[in-house]
């Protein structure tokens, strides 16, 4: 349980030290730690068919599938393992699951980033 609260106030922290670009990107943009702990921004949670970035947020089961086609999860996964344990930035192809069905297909650009001594992983989303 204390496990769970550190982890919150820990993307509660970098959310609120990103909040300028997460407001002003004129990307999409998310931070992923793991499949609870992750925030977006508008634009992200407005791509992919959701109401608000909370919303997108409270989705924590069966991530990456739940928003990412079969034919890309393995694409982001190698990415994201790159950044989280060689700290390598990529730049690649995702197509996205919509909430309502349907895709969408963009260009990601995936950095590694550092809050408080952890790992988490910065995404800027293009559509194509």
């Amino acid at each position: 349980m204390a496990e769970n609260k550190h982890r919150k106030e820990l993307i509660d922290g970098i959310f609120k030290q990103f909040e300028m670009l997460f407001e002003n990107s004129q990307q999409a943009v998310y931070i992923f730690m793991d499949d609870t702990y992750k925030v977006c921004n508008k634009k992200f949670s407005s791509l992919l068919g959701y109401k608000s970035p909370d919303e997108w947020a409270k989705v924590n089961k069966n991530v990456p599938s739940v928003f990412v086609a079969d034919k890309s999860v393995k694409t982001l996964i190698n990415a994201y393992r790159n950044a989280m344990e060689k700290m390598i930035g990529s730049n690649f192809n995702v197509t996205w699951k919509k909430k309502s069905g349907g895709t969408v297909d963009t260009n990601v650009i995936l950095v590694p980033i550092v809050y408080q001594e952890h790992l988490f992983a910065l995404h800027f989303v293009s559509k194509k």
